[in-house]
C-alpha cells in the first residue's frame, strides 16, 4: 500500500509544482489542464477562465508520488466543490539529515507561513513546520538522529 498527498490550489497549480519539482529534485511525468480535457455534453462548458488550470499534475520523487490540481473558479458542490485552504492536515516529509531540512524547510518557509521554526527537538536533530506560499501545510522532520 502507498499513500499520495493531492494537493489543491486556486490557480496556482502549475506554479507550485513548478516549485516542488526543483526544491525536491523530482520529475513531473503527467500535466494536464481543464482546457485539454475532451468534450463531454454531460458536462457544463468550461469557463475561459479555467482553460489554463491544472486538471491533474503528478510529480515523482524517488518512489514517492506528490499529485494535485486546480478547483474549477466559481465550481459549486456539483464539481467537487470550490476551493478551500488546506486544514486539520500537514503533509510531513522526511529527510535524511539536518543540512538537507533546513534547505527544505528554508525554501518552503520563502513567501509562506512559519508555525515552528526548524530546530532541534527532543526526537529529532532537525524538526519544523510552516505553510508554504501557495497555502500547504508542511512538516519536515529529520529522520535520523
Amino acid at each position: 500500500m502507498q499513500f499520495a498527498p493531492y494537493l489543491n490550489f486556486d490557480g496556482q497549480c502549475a506554479e507550485a509544482f513548478a516549485f516542488y519539482k526543483d526544491l525536491f529534485k523530482g520529475q513531473i511525468v503527467h500535466s494536464s489542464t481543464f482546457g485539454e480535457m475532451p468534450p463531454d455534453e454531460k458536462m457544463p462548458p468550461l469557463p475561459p477562465e479555467a482553460k489554463n488550470r491544472i486538471m491533474h499534475v503528478h510529480l515523482q520523487v524517488g518512489e514517492q508520488a506528490l499529485m494535485g490540481s486546480d478547483t474549477m473558479p466559481g465550481a459549486g458542490e456539483a464539481c467537487a466543490g470550490a476551493y478551500v485552504k488546506p486544514q486539520g492536515l500537514w503533509v510531513s516529509i522526511g529527510v535524511a539529515d539536518a543540512a538537507e531540512g533546513r534547505r527544505v524547510f528554508d525554501a518552503l518557509a520563502q513567501g509562506g507561513q512559519v508555525t515552528m521554526p526548524f530546530e532541534k527537538t527532543f526526537w529529532s536533530p532537525g524538526f519544523g513546520m510552516v505553510t508554504d506560499r501557495f497555502g500547504t501545510p508542511w512538516m519536515v522532520n529529520v529522520s535520523t538522529p
